[in-house]
């Protein structure tokens, strides 16, 4: 079945309408480029999301599926397997001290790290977790509750309690939020749905020590931004490079999804050496975390990342994507505000009152996206204004040029 009005019609009559979808049918992929049902080409900026780490259909994720299903694709946690061992090993080596739980997504990933804060402090009644407003942490009743924004939690109240909001980068306001029941501090190291908006150095590094003033457990959601996403394996340590007296910064949870398994579901959470135990059996599980398949892809897919350099790949294409949209923010003020980000996450922010956007009541961050599309470029809209650049991290340089010149064609036709 190739037809595109067939496909969709399988979707209208038997999938949940959850998703507002846009108009594209796709059927394969390869490298930084996918193809729709129609064969129509398009460069892909999007990923899934900053899911496809390797890009689209890469031979040796192939390998690693083929390979690893020939031997053992499913076992359950009540026995132990190679693989999640040695991914768990993998990625202690990158966050530090501790040991990692595995799950199927972000969301999950997000979960475990709230039992973990309600474990820590139940002998003395804390449970209470403040998050930033603006911050995006999942789509479970806990997720929804955890994220600061209104829009996710209409339709499901009442809300688990247990979580409150305060302004994102504002310490004080940290500070003054924290409760006899405040268990846990969660933030994004770089707020991605929300239009790519990245913590500040201080407001990081105050949070350790307002953390550790008040016995409090500082965790953070990498889902998005982790796993090389900005050249440095979490975001938090892009974000602290080469600061006076952050080497030694370290969070006491941190989740992660996405790129980890370049598209094969996989999720994690990673505990500091002190808390990594207060999870013990029978207080946390999953069917499908830690499968020898899921962690065999993502073992590859870090060999991958490490043999080929992509950490630096995504780096040195992230200065060079930005610099250029830079210039051109520069040519068209009227249309892009700002840009923003670092590797492999970028956001461009629209200016208001875009007069080509005027007629319809979608967000302008949408209604770019749709553009991008008809010129042949996928991203991925966040917020009302902003659009994000997420490519894969072996993005080649002629396919960034690529992408530039696209929305270049876009912004023109805006100005």
């Amino acid at each position: 079945m190739s037809d595109t009005n067939d496909i969709k019609q399988l979707f209208n009559q038997h999938v949940v309408p959850s998703y507002g979808r846009f108009d594209l049918v796709l059927v394969r992929g390869a490298g930084s480029h996918v193809w729709d049902a129609e064969g129509r080409r398009y460069l892909d900026f999007a990923t899934g999301i900053a899911v496809c780490s390797l890009g689209h259909a890469h031979p040796e994720i192939t390998e690693a599926l083929v390979e690893q299903s020939r031997q053992l694709v499913h076992v359950s946690n009540l026995y132990y397997n190679e693989p999640q061992g040695r991914l768990a090993e993998a990625l202690v080596r990158h966050a530090g001290s501790g040991k990692v739980f595995f799950c199927n997504s972000g969301a999950e990933a997000n979960e475990g790290l709230y039992k973990l804060a309600r474990q820590f402090g139940h002998e003395e009644g804390r449970f209470e977790i403040l998050t930033a407003h603006n911050s995006f942490h999942g789509r479970t009743l806990a997720g929804i509750a955890a994220t600061g924004q209104e829009k996710v939690k209409q339709g499901f109240a009442p809300a688990v309690t247990g979580f409150r909001h305060v302004p994102y980068n504002d310490l004080e306001a940290m500070r003054a939020a924290i409760s006899p029941a405040t268990v846990a501090i969660l933030v994004e190291a770089i707020q991605g749905e929300s239009g790519v908006q990245p913590a500040s150095v201080d407001y990081l590094l105050g949070l350790r020590r307002l953390c550790d003033e008040h016995k409090l457990l500082l965790l953070l959601d990498e889902v998005q931004c982790g796993h090389f996403r900005t050249g440095a394996y979490f975001g938090f340590q892009r974000l602290l490079e080469g600061v006076p007296g952050a080497a030694a910064f370290q969070p006491d949870g941190i989740s992660m999804a996405k790129s980890l398994g370049g598209g094969f579901p996989i999720g994690a959470f990673w505990a500091r050496a002190p808390y990594a135990d207060l999870l013990s059996p029978g207080k946390h599980a999953t069917t499908f975390g830690g499968t020898p398949l899921g962690c065999a892809v993502a073992l590859r897919i870090l060999a991958v990342i490490e043999r080929d350099k992509l950490a630096d790949n995504a780096r040195h294409m992230g200065e060079f994507l930005k610099s250029e949209l830079l210039k051109l923010a520069a040519q068209h003020p009227h249309v892009i505000k700002t840009v923003r980000g670092f590797g492999m996450l970028i956001g461009i922010e629209l200016c208001e009152g875009i007069a080509a956007f005027a007629g319809s009541t979608k967000p302008a961050s949408v209604q770019m996206v749709e553009r991008l599309h008809a010129h042949g470029l996928l991203t991925v809209p966040a917020g009302a204004r902003v659009v994000r650049f997420l490519p894969a991290l072996n993005l080649r340089k002629e396919d960034a040029i690529e992408g530039l010149r696209i929305l270049e064609t876009a912004v023109a036709t805006l100005a």
